[in-house]
């Protein structure tokens, strides 16, 4: 199998979600192929998929260098460290974060309309400590920007920081307004886990269960 027939079977693997075998023909793809770094990129978000953080990140690492102007690369490079980090102790991970935040920063700066490298680093200063640069007030800023992009991923940006942030009545407002403009699934899932884990408002939950399941009855409803 030639090289350019490597990369579209690896496509294909991938369509299938037969990773294993994607990942084999990618790595067939020779330097001199107009496909390589494309095949790169899916040799890394194999590595993402499979949570072998380190191969994704070294991947990943490659790609930003190659392409230091691409949004994308420095969105999955920072969100790789990211996830690496989260497999070390605090002490180990305190080493990682700023190059998460450099990465992901410059993902949003590169791609004013990209989603998620706002969410990956509106939910980064919720979950840093304040001694690392976390920030709820950072974080909101975030969320503000995520507001002019996308309004629904805004208001629900605003309900995770609130959440977050044990400022559960605001984060029902945010989520609200989340639900009336988008109606989707995770806007539901979200209002009904507030009322039923934080706000203690059953008979609310139950209502919007009802509601959930009349405009999305294909969904399964039931809590796991």
């Amino acid at each position: 199998m030639n090289a350019q027939n490597s990369f579209s079977q690896g496509v294909k693997s991938m369509e299938e979600e037969s990773f294993t075998e994607a990942l084999l023909d990618f790595k067939k793809v020779s330097e001199e192929n107009d496909n390589y770094w494309k095949a790169q990129e899916y040799i890394g978000d194999i590595y993402a998929q499979q949570e072998k953080w380190d191969e994704a990140v070294e991947v990943y690492e490659e790609l930003v260098e190659t392409f230091p102007q691409s949004a994308t690369y420095n969105f999955k490079y920072g969100g790789a460290l990211g996830m690496k980090a989260l497999t070390l102790s605090k002490m180990q991970a305190a080493f990682y974060i700023s190059d998460i935040k450099l990465y992901l920063k410059k993902a949003a700066e590169l791609d004013p309309n990209h989603i998620e490298a706002r969410w990956a680093l509106t939910k980064l200063y919720m979950q840093l400590p304040g001694i690392l640069g976390g920030s709820t007030a950072t974080s909101y800023e975030y969320t503000e920007q995520l507001l002019k992009i996308s309004p629904v991923d805004g208001w629900l940006s605003k309900g995770y920081v609130a959440n977050e942030d044990e400022d559960y009545k605001a984060a029902e407002n945010y989520y609200k307004k989340a639900l009336e403009i988008g109606g989707s699934v995770i806007c539901y899932k979200e209002l009904i886990q507030l009322y039923e884990e934080k706000l203690d408002q059953q008979e609310e939950a139950q209502q919007l269960i009802k509601e959930a399941k009349e405009k999305h009855p294909t969904q399964n409803w039931t809590k796991n």
